[in-house]
């Protein structure tokens, strides 16, 4: 279970940025979490909203940016001969300071903090944290700057001298930990290998609807043709072709016709919205089931916002999300703040916001920073820029501009 990430001078978040899934005392719709020290709070899904190019699509980019350092840094970045990475690019000086990322996870009802720093040539530092007993024990403090990088407090990992010398200056300590299948530091690799899965809307596109289809032949079957019905899409079945020997079957989605009867459609007869909402539903089920993290960039493209919205209930709904999985997604859409009988599809803490400053930088921010009252419409609110985080644009503005800058003649 993810509870916080903190990040700094990765793509447009160049000051340090922390987005929180632990709820504030006394919140409802959480899941509850025993720690040793006590009991918290932690929210099921949190929603980023902002406008076009203000940096919310950038906040899971840069969570996705931790994951794939964690599991490429040892066998990909060998041969590599600057470390990937993504820094502020509106400021010359960021080239030459680190990128931060840090973590803050429950694995096995422990807590513990991940973090390191790169820099174009080497892991800078990296840290591990863990609470087994409500208090910090330091596992792992990387320093690159020191003589001998590697300090063990504690003396609590094993095998330190192998894992110190077969980890590159180029490569994080956890992934080398996690290829040779550390019996201590494997969990929190394997944390990472599991979760943050993304969903976006023009990337991995055929790849999800295969992933869909599969499962149509598999115990989610039952479920994903359930969810295409109650989509009120006027599907009825789905169907799955004969096909050549190691070839990507075919999928046909059975439809009601206006006699009572079913017609099957060619898949590239189906409409967008159709097709989203299928690719959709396999990674969705599997992060439900196996209670890990799934990360959607902009959850309303190609779908109408009451089908985003359910996507919103099921996650909240301790019913059809035991096992509790998370959901962090950003969007657009300001209705999907609240329903249009006023009822609050999330909670004030649950909405983050993004707005960029004049230099170019993300500011990530919570939307109780702006205290909204209890009875608020938030989406009314939002819309009107009571909160900050939408286009600084006049009602109009483009069109006028548009007219102004015509010449003589034209129309």
């Amino acid at each position: 279970m993810l509870l916080r990430f903190r990040t700094a001078n990765v793509r447009s978040l160049r000051d340090e940025q922390e987005l929180t899934l632990v709820a504030p005392p006394g919140a409802t719709n959480v899941s509850e979490i025993e720690l040793a020290d006590g009991t918290i709070g932690v929210y099921p899904l949190i929603g980023v909203f902002g406008a076009n190019a203000s940096g919310k699509s950038n906040v899971l980019a840069a969570l996705r940016d931790m994951r794939d350092a964690v599991l490429d840094s040892y066998a990909q970045w060998a041969s590599l001969k600057d470390i990937p990475r993504y820094v502020f690019s509106l400021d010359s000086r960021c080239v030459d300071e680190p990128s931060f990322f840090e973590v803050d996870v429950v694995i096995d009802g422990v807590r513990w903090t991940y973090g390191f720093e790169l820099s174009a040539a080497r892991v800078e530092a990296e840290w591990v944290h863990s609470y087994p007993r409500g208090r910090r024990q330091e596992w792992l403090d990387r320093d690159a700057s020191r003589s001998d990088p590697y300090r063990w407090p504690g003396n609590r990992i094993r095998d330190r001298a192998q894992l110190s010398r077969r980890t590159r200056s180029n490569a994080l300590l956890l992934s080398t930990a996690g290829t040779d299948n550390h019996p201590q530091l494997s969990a929190l690799f394997h944390w990472f290998r599991r979760n943050l899965g993304f969903i976006g809307p023009e990337v991995e596109w055929e790849e999800r609807e295969r992933f869909t289809t599969t499962q149509l032949e598999g115990e989610r079957g039952s479920r994903i043709r359930e969810l295409l019905r109650v989509a009120d899409l006027g599907i009825t079945g789905a169907d799955i072709q004969r096909g050549e020997p190691g070839q990507q079957r075919p999928i046909r989605l059975l439809h009601r016709s206006a006699d009572g009867g079913e017609v099957a459609f060619d898949w590239q007869q189906e409409s967008f919205g159709t097709r989203s909402w299928f690719a959709l539903l396999g990674p969705m089920l599997l992060t439900l089931e196996e209670g890990t993290v799934l990360l959607i960039d902009e959850l309303d493209a190609s779908l109408h916002s009451r089908m985003a919205a359910e996507v919103i209930r099921i996650f909240a709904d301790p019913d059809a999300n035991p096992a509790g999985a998370q959901l962090i997604f950003t969007s657009h859409d300001a209705t999907l703040l609240s329903s249009p009988s006023g009822e609050r599809l999330l909670a004030p803490a649950q909405v983050w916001l993004t707005e960029k400053a004049r230099d170019g930088a993300t500011q990530l921010y919570a939307l109780t920073e702006a205290q909204p009252g209890e009875e608020e419409n938030l989406t009314v609110s939002y819309l009107e820029g009571a909160f900050g985080a939408v286009p600084d644009l006049l009602e109009g503005q483009i069109a006028r501009r548009m007219a102004t800058g015509r010449g003589p003649g034209q129309r």
